[in-house]
């Protein structure tokens, strides 16, 4: 008897998610919450901002559970980056940055991705289409980034 090729279900964005970044920095605000920085990106920040890693650790990390968060600003919760709704260390930012929106836990479900859209002014359906391809790319960084931190 042959075994039957059974393909995985396409996901529910399999036709593409619009999304375009507008730099409105809402992404950077809100809520409580961490950003998670692996070593590799602790040094890059660090020296992006030409300090030594004992000096950056100091003023902008925090150890939760064994990982490292930078740190948010009292009361508003924004990124301790954030300056004038713009990030300060924009290239070299950390890859749970660079992959918003593109995380495991806003793909989940059409639900997921609308509540993401209510604090995104660029997931919007006048933004450009992002074919699933480049999603699956950046949710798999995402996703690898994770077991790093």
């Amino acid at each position: 008897m042959n075994k039957l090729n059974v393909l995985p279900p396409s996901p529910w964005y399999a036709e593409g998610l619009h999304f375009e970044c507008t730099g409105c920095g809402q992404c950077c605000t809100g809520s409580p919450g961490y950003i998670w920085v692996s070593e590799e990106e602790i040094e890059q920040i660090a020296a992006f901002l030409n300090l030594t890693i004992d000096d950056f650790a100091r003023l902008y990390l925090r150890r939760v559970k064994g990982r490292f968060s930078l740190l948010e600003m009292p009361k508003s919760y924004d990124c301790i980056f954030l300056k004038d709704k713009k990030c300060t260390i924009y290239s070299v930012r950390p890859t749970q940055c660079r992959t918003f929106p593109w995380w495991p836990q806003l793909l989940e479900s059409p639900e997921e991705w609308r509540k993401a859209a209510r604090g995104c002014e660029g997931i919007c359906p006048e933004a450009p289409l992002v074919p699933l391809k480049t999603i699956e790319n950046q949710r798999f960084i995402q996703e690898d980034a994770i077991t790093k931190y």
